[in-house]
């Protein structure tokens, strides 16, 4: 039986390694339209942006090693999507398939849930990407759109698949509070 990953919460010294592999995605896949891959600095920036809201970003540890990132963030920022996040998934390419990316996602829709997040949406920007369009269907989201030719990168137009799944008791009450301080 393959080992299980260890999750935690990501901290400064995560950066170079989420950098790394935030940049192998922009340089090579079609995940994010990012055409430049941002410095560390950068993605430290952003890292320190969300968790210094109370926005999860988490790391996974397979057999030792960085294995994988997710975190979740605004969707939107006006402030009616305030228990609304977008969630944000990767897996070290040659670690797919050995239940990072579920394990990440499932620790983000729980720990979203019990802040008091209501809807969690995935944008999903490759049409094509079926093992992530699988991953999201089976943690409960549901396709809610797909936009034709959104985004362009290496050569081609790319359709963004958007999937939404509730959080909680999700759109049937109202919010007790809001979750996170929202963004400025």
């Amino acid at each position: 039986m393959a080992a299980a990953p260890l999750l935690r919460d990501a901290v400064e010294a995560d950066v170079p390694a989420i950098a790394a592999l935030y940049a192998h995605q922009v340089e090579h896949g079609v995940a994010t339209y990012e055409y430049g891959a941002p410095d560390p600095a950068e993605m430290r920036q952003r890292w320190r942006y969300l968790a210094d809201r109370g926005f999860p970003y988490l790391v996974a540890e397979l057999d030792g090693r960085f294995a994988g990132y997710a975190y979740a963030g605004p969707y939107r920022g006006r402030i009616g999507y305030q228990w609304t996040v977008e969630d944000t998934v990767y897996v070290q390419p040659d670690l797919h398939g050995r239940g990072v990316g579920h394990a990440l996602l499932q620790a983000l829709i729980e720990r979203c849930t019990g802040m008091g997040f209501r809807q969690m949406v995935a944008v999903i920007g490759d049409g094509d990407n079926r093992a992530s369009i699988a991953l999201h269907e089976r943690l409960g989201f549901r396709a809610v759109g797909v936009f034709r030719g959104l985004g362009r990168k290496h050569g081609r137009w790319l359709d963004t698949v958007q999937m939404q799944r509730p959080l909680g008791e999700g759109d049937r009450t109202p919010p007790s509070s809001t979750a996170v301080a929202w963004p400025d």
